[in-house]
């Protein structure tokens, strides 16, 4: 039995277009904020409360990629990872913090615009099948009738 878990589930929109760099071995990296949001009723006024929580997110390889091919400003995503904390300097010495949450797996789940060219609502990563391999891009689906 797993003496620990790190898993972590969103679905969200994105905030920007995801930013992809290509490291010197040749690996793409893909970054870029999603929002969640909940609502829900103030109980002395009744009017509706919307929250919206922001969380980095990073892609590697394939799925940076897919994210720099098919993810714009807006698009809804359903993303599989886990949280990763670091510090690094700024340029002015100073330690920064920050919480990004690694993906292992997407799925594109709708575009802002709509239309038959726009609309790849219920779409993943690979373009069909829901799992994407973090490495490959490629599904991790067979076609096992199982």
């Amino acid at each position: 039995m797993a003496r620990s878990v790190n898993k972590v589930i969103l679905v969200g929109n994105l905030g920007k277009d995801p930013e992809v760099r290509h490291l010197e071995s040749g690996a793409a990296v893909a970054n870029f904020p999603i929002a969640t949001s909940e609502s829900y009723k103030d109980r002395n006024s009744g009017e509706l409360i919307t929250n919206t929580d922001w969380h980095n997110i990073v892609l590697w390889r394939g799925l940076a990629e897919i994210a720099e091919k098919y993810l714009k400003k807006g698009d809804k995503v359903y993303i599989e990872g886990k949280i990763r904390n670091r510090s690094y300097q700024d340029q002015e010495g100073i330690t920064k913090y920050i919480t990004e949450i690694v993906g292992d797996n997407l799925v594109m789940m709708g575009k802002p615009e709509t239309g038959a060219a726009g609309n790849h609502e219920g779409n993943s990563a690979s373009g069909a099948n829901p799992k994407v391999n973090e490495f490959t891009g490629e599904s991790d689906d067979d076609d096992l009738p199982f």
